[in-house]
């Protein structure tokens, strides 16, 4: 933290001011995931440095996403699809829905973020989804969500989203192969679990 406010604030000794804010925030990780505003109301940081520490978990976020996108690997397991997911959630405050296009080798075609909401939901509409399945040429898609304030379990909301997407990209003959729930460095796999439910044709 002090060596972040030096470079931030280029003056004098930074100590003091890194211990404030791990005291007034909890952890380093609290005071980077903080409201810039907040960060900014603290006596001595200011709006300019507040927005380059907000700045940190989203560059992080996007060099490790970038180094698993660099070799486009095979999403052929829920290891494979956790390694490529908790980077892509890590340090985000607010759940988010993303759809991973596939195509018939199992490799990524475009992540698409489908809903950015609170830290308890995000709003998903099969539509959206469809959408971006149809967009990207997706053979398959994986379904995926954070949980950011607990645990990877999923919800009995997560698991009547997972019948209804799985129903609606169906009949277009795009198969869901899992779904996938990150909480922190976890993730729950419906399909490793065996509860990813069936496409049921009408």
């Amino acid at each position: 933290m002090e060596l972040l406010l030096f470079h931030a604030i280029p003056r004098g000794d930074m100590n003091p001011l890194a211990h404030l804010l791990i005291k007034r925030f909890g952890s380093l990780s609290a005071v980077l995931e903080a409201d810039p505003k907040d960060v900014a109301a603290v006596k001595g940081i200011g709006e300019k440095a507040a927005s380059f520490l907000a700045m940190i978990p989203q560059v992080t976020r996007r060099y490790f996403h970038d180094r698993v996108l660099r070799d486009r690997p095979k999403l052929n397991s829920s290891e494979a699809v956790a390694d490529y997911l908790i980077p892509l959630m890590a340090g985000r405050p607010e759940e988010v829905f993303y759809v991973l296009c596939l195509d018939t080798q199992c490799r990524v075609v475009y992540p698409a973020l489908i809903s950015e909401g609170t830290v308890k939901e995000a709003a998903v509409y099969p539509r959206h989804v469809i959408e971006e399945a149809i967009r990207h040429r997706a053979a398959s898609v994986i379904l995926a969500h954070n949980h950011p304030a607990g645990t990877a379990k999923p919800s009995q909301q997560d698991h009547k989203l997972t019948r209804l997407l799985v129903q609606a990209l169906g009949p277009l003959d795009i198969k869901v192969l899992d779904h996938i729930i990150v909480a922190g460095d976890k993730a729950y796999s419906f399909a490793r679990e065996g509860i990813l439910p069936a496409y049921e044709a009408v």
